[in-house]
């Protein structure tokens, strides 16, 4: 891609996703809807910023309890560069073997369900990630671009993360992930990725409502103090709810 505008290559980039997403979408959403309605959990994994679609499933304003975002610190960045930085977390993600010492302590049940989130879909971490979930009865969704399948996998399994799970739901990003050539800049600029993926989350928790409320099934949901007869006490209850279903979700991975 080349310019014409970051927010027409982005708008580009979504209409395609919800042209040729909808059926893995809706399926992703069902399964998460399955998952809620039986009292367990949605897991979101991402590493890197991949973590920010995790982040902004929950909690935010519009989204419910029951999504739970596995956001390790180690495969965050804090600060650009010493510890915490972006270097340490880039060769952790790579690493195999480190994600399952983090999830051992995750309430990670049968039933529930896995979205893992990779834009290159490379990186240990993610696969591992769902090879972990998928030998415990998780359903395992994979938020990645296929167009990096062309790519050689970097894993000792010799997969990608698409690969690995049961469900794809393929952001359509460019591998360069940046979208913009600026005459004399000699490398494009404006990343797409996270901004496509934070979609797809926002997508699957729409449609998981949707799900739901045709069973009946209304969660508590965080919400915006503006809207008319909700306050800053109404996510108090929330946070109360959502910590109730995960000590549940810890005493059945315990059992």
């Amino acid at each position: 891609m080349t310019t014409n505008g970051y927010t027409r290559q982005l708008i580009s980039l979504l209409e395609r996703l919800s042209a040729s997403q909808e059926d893995a979408l809706d399926e992703a959403s069902s399964r998460c809807a399955q998952a809620l309605a039986s009292g367990g959990l949605v897991h979101l994994f991402g590493s890197g910023h991949s973590v920010i679609p995790t982040m902004d499933a929950f909690p935010r304003y519009g989204s419910f309890i029951g999504l739970h975002p596995l956001t390790d610190p180690r495969l965050m960045w804090h600060e650009v560069l010493a510890a915490g930085g972006v270097r340490e977390l880039q060769w952790l993600e790579r690493a195999e073997g480190y994600v399952q010492k983090y999830l051992d302590h995750e309430p990670l049940n049968q039933g529930d369900v896995l979205i893992v989130y990779s834009n290159g879909g490379r990186n240990a971490a993610g696969i591992e990630a769902a090879m972990y979930a998928a030998k415990r009865g998780l359903a395992t969704v994979a938020v990645t671009s296929l167009a990096n399948l062309d790519r050689p996998a970097e894993h000792s399994s010799g997969k990608h993360l698409a690969e690995v799970c049961e469900l794809c739901i393929d952001t359509g990003v460019p591998v360069p992930d940046a979208v913009i050539e600026v005459e004399g800049w000699g490398r494009p600029v404006g990343g797409t990725s996270t901004v496509v993926a934070c979609a797809v989350s926002h997508e699957i928790v729409t449609r998981t409502a949707a799900k739901l409320a045709a069973r009946g099934i209304v969660l508590p949901t965080f919400v915006s103090p503006t809207v008319p007869g909700a306050s800053l006490d109404t996510n108090e209850e929330v946070f109360a709810a959502h910590r109730r279903r995960l000590h549940q979700a810890e005493a059945r991975a315990l059992a």
